[in-house]
């Protein structure tokens, strides 16, 4: 789009002794030199302006000496300025710029003028319109718009109008009330979007914060709006909204398990169950069985996913065994060399083997089993002749690392016959 603003002397009173040393507008320029009625690049010193400076005079509308104050017509240079930048002016005066607020203010309050702006649409549709009487006030009172009198233009039947908050841009991205997010679209064709910071509320192109699932607190107080169905948890895990059916519900009372903690997963901050637990954060159950004694009473022996109450880390694979009354909990398998035994103390404290194999499960994991209560011990064994053999205890128990996994063992059962197995 192509914007060009001039200003055009309306009407002067002044002395005739006094002579100015400059021209005080492009009104002036072309009085005192007829000769000069070029468009172009002029000097001009407002009454009160410190220094002369130069402006781009149009005398080709009507009889001429029209000041443009600014030209916009593809984009070269970046009008997203700051205040300063407005007051002095920027740009390139045979291309786009703005003249300056300052500046503008000086001429606009010597005399009369008549405003006049002059419109190409991208589509190639001219028109323009005029304000008979502008006038710009000065920096004390931030150069407010005084006056700009009557208007008459031509007719503008190429411009559309966007409706309320919305504005032309070539690239859409419009999210919803029910749905914040977008993908951006481009195309050589502007349209009427809903700008950054809004969004469709049906048919309106709404500010987001007056979206009935807007959160205020969110996002370190820049706000967020829920779409239908989705969860917000502030940072402390105090609180939780909802949006359900286009209304937001909140609750104060939301709070994490004892068993659970207020942490971030997958970019999602919420009430979590500790390992070994399930449930939604505010209520956590026990995941797994804490030992083999919940599947005494299976058909057979199966490979089950166990946490033990003392056991801190990830719920580990361990052998059920049935025999016996069941409930028996397989800590050690050695049915034939394929697996070397002869390891270092990390490795019996960490473990090694398959729980489907040779195994030994690890003093560790034995030491968190046995804290939770009396076990009892039984041993099976046959001998390279084939005999079948075991021992049995009513009371067995390993320390932690820091008795060095001290071995408990007591109450030997003289039905026994003399392949580690555990029951509580």
């Amino acid at each position: 789009m192509l914007m060009l603003c001039y200003l055009f002397l309306l009407s002067s009173s002044f002395f005739l002794y006094q002579r100015a040393e400059y021209p005080r507008d492009c009104h002036e320029v072309l009085s005192q030199c007829p000769s000069s009625r070029n468009d172009g690049v002029y000097v001009i010193k407002p009454d009160g302006y410190p220094e002369p400076f130069e402006v781009s005079c149009n005398n080709s509308l009507g009889d001429g000496g029209w000041t443009v104050i600014q030209r916009r017509e593809d984009n070269s240079i970046n009008f997203n300025r700051t205040w300063d930048e407005y007051e002095n002016g920027f740009g390139f005066l045979s291309h786009e710029f703005w003249l300056g607020n300052e500046k503008i203010s000086y001429i606009t309050n010597q005399r009369k003028y008549q405003l006049r702006m002059d419109i190409t649409t991208e589509s190639g549709c001219s028109f323009f319109v005029t304000y008979e009487t502008f006038r710009i006030s000065d920096s004390f009172s931030h150069y407010k718009l005084v006056s700009t009198g009557e208007y008459t233009g031509t007719t503008d039947p190429c411009i559309e109008w966007c409706p309320t908050n919305k504005v032309l841009n070539r690239c859409k991205c419009e999210g919803s009330c029910a749905d914040p997010t977008c993908t951006e679209s481009c195309s050589s064709t502007p349209t009427c979007v809903c700008p950054d910071g809004f969004l469709m509320d049906g048919e309106d192109c709404v500010p987001r914060e007056n979206c009935s699932c807007f959160i205020e607190e969110a996002e370190n107080g820049q706000g967020v709006v829920l779409a239908e169905g989705e969860v917000y948890v502030n940072p402390s895990c105090t609180k939780r909204c909802s949006c359900n059916s286009g209304l937001l519900s909140c609750d104060d009372t939301y709070r994490c398990s004892p068993n659970g903690n207020c942490e971030e997963r997958q970019g999602l901050s919420q009430c979590y169950c500790n390992v070994g637990y399930t449930g939604d954060g505010v209520q956590c159950d026990r995941a797994t069985a804490s030992d083999c004694q919940a599947y005494s009473t299976e058909d057979s022996n199966s490979i089950r996913l166990i946490q033990p109450a003392g056991w801190t880390g990830n719920p580990f694979q361990v052998m059920c065994d049935v025999s016996d009354g069941g409930g028996w909990l397989v800590f050690q398998r050695r049915v034939d060399s394929s697996l070397s035994f002869h390891r270092d103390w990390n490795e019996y404290r960490e473990g090694f083997g398959t729980a489907d194999g040779n195994f030994w499960l690890g003093n560790d994991k034995l030491a968190a089993l046995t804290s939770q209560g009396q076990y009892e011990l039984r041993i099976d064994f046959v001998s390279k002749s084939g005999q079948y053999h075991f021992a049995k205890y009513s009371s067995f128990s390993m320390g932690n690392v820091d008795t060095n996994f001290r071995l408990s063992i007591s109450g030997y059962d003289s039905s026994s016959t003399a392949v580690g197995r555990i029951s509580k």
